[in-house]
């Protein structure tokens, strides 16, 4: 997050215009190398950057970063790849200058909740609170060459079927409007957050049962979306929809402003210590957007994945190949998509083996991406002088 300034009221975020309780600020140049140093060296080759929506930090400053986060190298082959980014709803112009960039991969924005009345109810005013435009932005996205988009909801403010059917017929509507529906799909829910009233009472839980009923539903809906679960769920959590869909998670994620160099109090289980604090005024420690419920390491992540019988991939070929929109998608319904993705992962993960694991990863590592590559098929010559030549340094080999 490079800004937590806010003039928006949504009443399910701790960054919202009214909450007190917390320090403002916004990172400074060198902040910002800092903190995408630090990602690079837990092993990242794509970030999202996202912002909150204020005249202290303009979409200026958000382009300037952009470029910077982009140009930061460091030892031993650390580099962003991918940058994706969560901004507030664009126009087609500030769309067009994002485009511009070179640097953006997907353009994510979540609707939050589908239903008018209830996105009424938890966006009494600001901005965000115009429920049209903010539906529209993905349109105004395409309009202006942006070839990727994610889209979501915050599961917990409204019917969680509904919020699921009204999702996939946005979607829907991209894809015949556009030959390219979305290229991600988040489903996050709500968590507490600190002086956000609809994260502590929330007016829709949804169930374990019931959320794991939804993310196959949206995985045999749209097959060929990438689906995002982030770490506001537990590990627990991670390991049983990995097996119903989900195919991109976060790893390592904090909620907060410079949060990688200094340190992030965004833990559920933080949370009894600040409100312990309310009582006495002190509200220093509360920062994070909202709680999380999955603090592992990135190596941990990587680790336990493969334990389960799965390749961890940090590829972002596609973007670079200029694999991208309907071109994209025109692959990924017909199932190919794999032909690219499956060399590409086992590239990837060794270059993170080689350069930034754990031993123990390292060990069960090689011995996933040797038992794999016997599964590549027609590439497989071509896959094995690949991989040998980033076994003796080389990087960034992709099909």
């Amino acid at each position: 997050c490079l800004s937590n300034y806010c003039v928006n009221s949504y009443t399910y975020w701790a960054f919202r215009g009214e909450n007190k309780h917390i320090a403002r600020s916004a990172l400074s140049k060198d902040q910002l190398i800092a903190e995408t140093e630090a990602l690079q060296r837990q092993g990242h080759r794509q970030l999202l950057m996202l912002t909150g929506e204020h005249p202290k930090y303009s979409f200026e400053n958000f382009l300037d970063a952009i470029n910077t986060v982009a140009n930061v190298k460091t030892d031993p082959c650390g580099s962003i790849r991918r940058i994706n980014v969560e901004t507030p709803a664009l126009s087609v112009s500030d769309l067009r200058r994002l485009k511009a960039t070179d640097q953006v991969g997907t353009y994510t924005l979540f609707q939050e909740t589908y239903h008018p009345e209830a996105f009424k109810k938890f966006h009494p005013s600001g901005p965000m609170s115009d429920y049209e435009h903010r539906l529209q932005t993905m349109d105004r996205a395409h309009i202006a060459g942006m070839d990727d988009v994610g889209i979501g909801a915050l599961f917990g403010l409204h019917d969680y079927r509904f919020e699921c059917l009204a999702m996939l017929q946005h979607a829907q509507h991209l894809d015949r409007t556009y030959q390219a529906g979305p290229l991600t799909i988040s489903i996050p829910r709500i968590r507490r957050a600190d002086e956000a009233p609809a994260a502590l009472s929330v007016s829709y839980p949804v169930a374990d049962e019931d959320f794991a009923k939804l993310v196959a539903v949206l995985r045999c809906a749209v097959p060929y979306t990438g689906m995002i679960l982030s770490t506001r769920e537990s590990p627990e959590m991670h390991s049983r929809l990995l097996n119903l869909g989900i195919s991109q998670m976060s790893a390592g994620s904090r909620t907060d402003v410079g949060s990688y160099t200094k340190g992030d109090i965004s833990h559920e289980t933080e949370l009894a210590a600040q409100h312990a604090n309310e009582n006495t005024g002190d509200h220093e420690e509360r920062k994070g957007q909202f709680s999380l419920l999955d603090d592992r390491p990135v190596d941990e992540v990587v680790y336990s994945l493969m334990e389960s019988g799965f390749v961890p991939s940090f590829c972002t070929a596609c973007y670079r190949k200029k694999r991208t929109g309907a071109g994209f998608m025109a692959i990924a319904k017909e199932g190919n998509i794999r032909n690219f993705c499956h060399p590409n992962s086992l590239l990837t993960l060794q270059e993170y083996l080689e350069d930034y694991s754990s031993p123990e990863t390292k060990k069960m590592g090689h011995l996933v991406v040797d038992q794999e590559k016997a599964t590549i098929g027609g590439s497989t010559k071509a896959f094995e002088k690949k991989l040998l030549r980033i076994r003796e340094g080389n990087r960034d080999l992709y099909f």
